[in-house]
């Protein structure tokens, strides 16, 4: 007999759906996703692909407000929703949305159990105030369960969570068939695609929001100290907006020789051939839970260079191996990452191989597995309720 189980997660993001596409096939598990919103407009552009979406599902009415770095989504009709579908367990997406915290409630008031799926780090700078830590450690300690991404969020939850609770990993990630196909048909028509996109005929690629906490500025300066020469060879190019495009923009113009090229928001058609036609891919963040287009680019076939505080850095890259794990906020160690690639076509060759070899065990199937063990397991041992 399967078990019924509800997922509730923020929005309909385009990396979640074949996740939850081959979650709903397992024949233990009747599955039901409960999304916060659709998606969130105002820092993402991402085209919903409902006509992909092979599960149930439904959207709540929602509120967002927003003020600075500060965000809030309020819904309604969570409560109804949980009592029409009568899980017999829930898997929860965080717990910074009013919405967890309900959902918390409801699965208390039923004797559910309650798993919690945290990307949290202890690098992540969304955390860090007394406040915010107290409700977080109180959230974690009254779940039964917990799933994670990954080795850096294992080990910060394992310094909230109660000794003997079991975390499980579901490993994060994207479309790994789907990009790779995309990677090679934009090789096919590289001409058309670079023209089309106004590539420089040798870059590197940055992805991602255009804010200072993504690192962008110290990938400009890292690029700005390249020797000349290099620079005149191979551009530097930013896919994605922000508020900080219109500085990068700026600062970007004194750079001489060198192109910085910016090729605004891509959706997932075209950031398969940005990859593509890279050197390298080059995400030098300053927090970031995990950094989902590292595993989009090495689908892709690219070496990567990313800061030791992306949460994938502790997973899907080995500094020597597959790219550079550098420091954040380091230009000088960031540009010679940058510039060792570059100047070694053949270790970047080598990398881009082992970047495809890695990433296979990081698939939709094997997240959807790690999540499936969570939630078949939740409710046969304690719960924590402290």
């Amino acid at each position: 007999m399967s078990r019924r189980l509800v997922i509730l997660t923020e929005i309909i993001a385009p990396y979640r759906i074949p996740v939850f596409n081959v979650l709903a096939r397992r024949a233990e598990l009747d599955l039901h996703v409960i999304f916060l919103a659709e998606t969130d407009h105002t820092i993402r552009q991402w085209r919903v692909y409902k006509d992909e979406i092979r599960f149930s599902h439904q959207v709540l009415p929602s509120w967002r407000w927003r003020v600075g770095k500060i965000s809030l989504l309020f819904n309604r009709g969570l409560w109804s929703a949980l009592n029409l579908w009568s899980p017999q367990v829930m898997i929860c997406g965080g717990y910074n949305y009013a919405a967890s915290w309900e959902a918390l409630l409801w699965a208390r008031r039923h004797s559910v159990p309650f798993v919690l799926w945290s990307e949290s780090n202890r690098h992540d700078v969304r955390g860090g105030s007394a406040g915010v830590e107290f409700l977080k450690a109180y959230f974690v300690r009254h779940c039964d369960r917990f799933v994670v991404p990954g080795k850096a969020s294992h080990e910060y939850l394992r310094l909230l969570a109660p000794a003997e609770a079991s975390i499980l990993t579901a490993p994060n990630a994207v479309d790994n068939e789907l990009f790779s196909m995309q990677a090679q048909e934009a090789r096919v028509h590289e001409p058309e695609f670079r023209e089309r996109m106004g590539l420089p005929s040798r870059y590197i690629l940055f992805a991602g929001r255009l804010v200072p906490e993504k690192g962008i500025f110290d990938l400009l300066e890292a690029y700005a100290r390249l020797e000349s020469g290099l620079r005149s060879e191979v551009g530097l190019v930013f896919a994605g907006d922000g508020g900080s495009r219109a500085e990068l923009e700026q600062r970007a113009q004194r750079i001489r020789p060198g192109t910085v090229s910016f090729a605004g928001f891509a959706q997932r058609e075209d950031m398969a051939g940005l990859y593509a036609l890279a050197e390298a891919m080059v995400l030098p963040t300053r927090s970031d839970p995990w950094g989902l287009v590292v595993n989009e680019a090495m689908a892709c076939g690219l070496p990567i260079i990313v800061s030791s505080v992306a949460g994938c850095s502790f997973d899907l890259v080995e500094s020597g191996w597959n790219g550079f794990v550098v420091p954040p906020r380091d230009a000088e160690k960031l540009r010679a990452a940058i510039d060792t690639l570059l100047r070694h076509p053949a270790l970047k060759g080598q990398m881009g191989a082992r970047s495809l070899e890695r990433i296979r065990a990081y698939s939709p199937e094997s997240c959807a597995d790690g999540l499936a063990a969570a939630a078949i397991s939740a409710g046969m041992g304690t719960r924590w309720i402290l």
